[in-house]
């Protein structure tokens, strides 16, 4: 009898805390896979290395030079690169030139952000020839937004933060109609607090949540399924922007998206600026807002619209990589990134 009461309660003791460690090692992958590296926070006396990995930049060396003058009034070195103002049909140069360029920026110790100049097209076309390890070794800023959606998936299947924020083309427009704009990628590449309060939406889908943010544009999260820089979006909240397509377009790449489990394990979606939606000469039907809401029906997670992001002159600091509390009503929304 003794033995079976000893026998009983070794397996008790191996079941119970067998479990426990099982458990415990559950919560520090999960916490691993949500936890990103923050590259520090710039300082006055920083270096900022402005590049173009995409589209050409003719006749846009005012708006460099605005770029160049905005960074040094914050107490920031510019560093343009070499190649920033070559042409190369579409691009800023060859494919090996923007290469070039990227690559200086991420190696060089003495960079503290690399700020693209504009997007276009063509970032996709570097991706693979970039070296990572020096940066994963000493991470910095990438900020840009659009085509450098392809930088941020890349960078965050890295294992780093990234900013989605105004490009030196931005700067076309008179700093006063962009104060927003402005001071919020200030405040992300200082490290001050970010905080939105969204204006409401009747499409709105209320509830709570909270999880690292990724996304991007809608078209080069589209373009990237299947390779190795697609986004993990499980657990995560997913922020989607896009201009100048067909509601069908816009639809596809969200029903591919779906197809691929993107929006399996997503614990929320927050919907920036979805603008210059092309006309077809078949009618759609239905407003932009109720096609994400019907394409998003399966899922139980909020989903939040309003949020000015992307390709408007207000297009507020995202900070990728970053874990946002998301609430959501149908009088308004927040977006609280947490420090």
């Amino acid at each position: 009898m003794s033995k079976i009461l000893l026998i009983l309660t070794l397996f008790c003791i191996v079941f119970f805390f067998g479990t426990k460690t099982i458990s415990a090692q559950h919560l520090v992958t999960e916490k691993q896979n949500n936890t990103l590296k923050q590259p520090p926070h710039l300082k006055v006396g920083d270096s900022v290395a402005i590049v173009a990995p995409a589209g050409i930049l003719k006749n846009r060396t005012e708006e460099i030079e605005n770029a160049k003058a905005l960074l040094k009034n914050w107490g920031l070195h510019p560093i343009v690169g070499k190649h920033v103002f070559n042409q190369a049909n579409h691009f800023a140069g060859t494919d090996d030139e923007r290469c070039e360029d990227f690559q200086n920026a991420l190696d060089d110790p003495k960079i503290s952000a690399i700020w693209c100049a504009r997007g276009g097209y063509g970032t996709v076309r570097i991706l693979d020839k970039l070296n990572y390890t020096k940066f994963k070794q000493h991470p910095k800023w990438i900020i840009g937004y659009s085509d450098i959606t392809a930088l941020h998936n890349q960078i965050n299947v890295t294992g780093v933060q990234s900013i989605h924020a105004m490009m030196c083309t931005s700067l076309q427009d008179n700093a006063e109609t962009i104060k927003e704009t402005i001071n919020t990628f200030k405040n992300a590449l200082f490290g001050q607090p970010l905080s939105y309060t969204l204006s409401g939406s009747k499409y709105n889908k209320a509830g709570s949540t909270s999880g690292q943010l990724v996304g991007g544009n809608l078209s080069i999260l589209y373009s990237m399924l299947g390779s190795k820089s697609s986004l993990d979006t499980s657990g995560k909240i997913l922020f989607i922007e896009e201009i100048g397509e067909y509601r069908y377009h816009i639809d596809r790449m969200l029903q591919s998206l779906k197809r691929a489990g993107y929006f399996e394990n997503c614990k929320g979606v927050i919907v920036g600026d979805i603008t210059k939606v092309r006309k077809n000469t078949t009618h759609w039907g239905s407003s932009t807002e109720q096609l994400i809401l019907d394409v998003l029906a399966d899922y139980d997670f909020p989903v939040a619209f309003n949020m000015p992001a992307g390709h408007e002159k207000d297009n507020r600091a995202l900070v990728f990589g970053k874990v946002v509390d998301l609430f959501v009503e149908k009088d308004q929304s927040i977006v609280d990134f947490i420090n």
